[in-house]
């Protein structure tokens, strides 16, 4: 169970709201996480009952149907969930895609879309990546071509999480294709489209629970009414956007890299070597105490980070630097605790191996670590 002392960003009312989501995965989600894992995706009725919970969207305002919460309650969701090692594909949706919904979509896409994500009855996805291009957005080459009062949509995504599962994808398209990043748009798909197929539920190192799939549009035919905000602005979104996505991102790695160390330094407490505790050699407490400073540094950066956010001050900068280094630092502390745990951080029967496996892509999506770096640089 995470620690709370000393965090800023939460009041008795974030902790109340923790307190039930807690109860909810001691009972919904450990339980059946192991055959979630096993079987490669969640079931749908669990999308129903982490919406009945009021997990799914809360931040949605109250007169689209929604709870009306800042972001702090998703941010709590998100690091009680990745503490435990759960990706549902949720967070894609409460942090990700219904934003997209909220800020840029027409009424009656609101009207239509929103309330069934809030409930779970729809599950949703955005398709950015293609076979050919991840980090660099631009280089999409999925087009959305007019066709009277209809969009016919060409292409492949790729690492799609939700995809097997989606009801409902928003497709990053070039509705111009000779206008470069100024000719994306972003299209919304319903799953039911001719044309519209799903490929293979992709095999990952980790992260086996959370569905990844390639998606197929050939000649997908959608009305332009399905055009998220305006036509060739698509680009501009994404970029408003991704500051959100990638503090969440950083939220997840800190909860995770938390687990790690508490994995870590209880194996080291309990396994003997030479007639005495692994936590009693130097080495042992070196390794352990730069974990714990790390962690101090990290819940203090993120609860700032979380903060600026809520009174929309995180910069895109800011929230590239967040992701950056929590995921590095995940990283980081999953290996040197995997480390302590010698050949049994190598077996699977033991959290830390999965947890290993499940942290890798943090440095990856979202923005590669290196693209991380440039957006900081070009800033400085």
């Amino acid at each position: 169970m995470l620690n709370l002392n000393g965090r800023i960003a939460y009041d008795e009312d974030h902790m109340i709201f923790r307190d039930s989501v807690r109860k909810f995965i001691d009972r919904n989600v450990l339980p059946n996480l192991a055959r979630w894992e096993q079987e490669g995706i969640v079931d749908r009725d669990y999308w129903l009952e982490f919406g009945a919970a009021g997990f799914l969207c809360p931040t949605v305002p109250e007169d689209l149907g929604g709870l009306g919460l800042d972001y702090r309650y998703h941010a709590i969701v998100s690091e009680e969930m990745a503490y435990v090692g759960c990706h549902a594909g949720t967070a894609l949706q409460s942090g990700v895609v219904v934003d997209y919904l909220v800020k840029y979509g027409s009424d009656e896409q609101k009207k239509m879309w929103i309330p069934k994500m809030i409930t779970g009855e729809v599950i949703t996805a955005i398709a950015m990546t293609e076979p050919g291009a991840g980090s660099d957005l631009q280089g999409i080459r999925t087009t959305a071509r007019r066709d009277g009062d209809h969009y016919v949509i060409n292409g492949a995504k790729t690492y799609i999480t939700n995809g097997q599962h989606a009801d409902l994808v928003i497709v990053v398209a070039k509705t111009d294709p000779e206008a470069g990043a100024k000719g994306t748009s972003l299209i919304l798909v319903e799953g039911t489209r001719e044309g519209f197929r799903r490929g293979k539920n992709l095999d990952k190192i980790g992260q086996h629970a959370a569905d990844t799939s390639e998606l197929f549009f050939d000649d997908v035919r959608v009305p332009v009414t399905n055009c998220l905000g305006d036509e060739n602005r698509g680009f501009a979104y994404l970029m408003g956007q991704l500051p959100q996505e990638r503090l969440g991102i950083a939220v997840a790695g800190q909860a995770a890299a938390q687990r790690a160390y508490d994995e870590g330094i209880a194996f080291a407490k309990d396994r003997k070597a030479f007639g005495k505790r692994v936590v009693d050699f130097q080495n042992s407490r070196f390794v352990l105490a730069n974990m714990a400073a790390k962690l101090q540094v990290g819940w203090a950066h993120i609860d700032w980070a979380i903060l600026r956010h809520v009174r929309g001050e995180l910069t895109a900068a800011e929230g590239a630097m967040a992701k950056l280094w929590h995921t590095e630092t995940q990283w980081e502390i999953l290996d040197a605790s995997l480390q302590l745990h010698g050949g049994a951080g190598y077996m699977n029967e033991y959290p830390i191996a999965r947890m290993w496996r499940d942290g890798r892509v943090q440095r990856i999506y979202g923005g590669t670590s290196e693209i991380m770096k440039e957006i900081i640089g070009r800033g400085l």
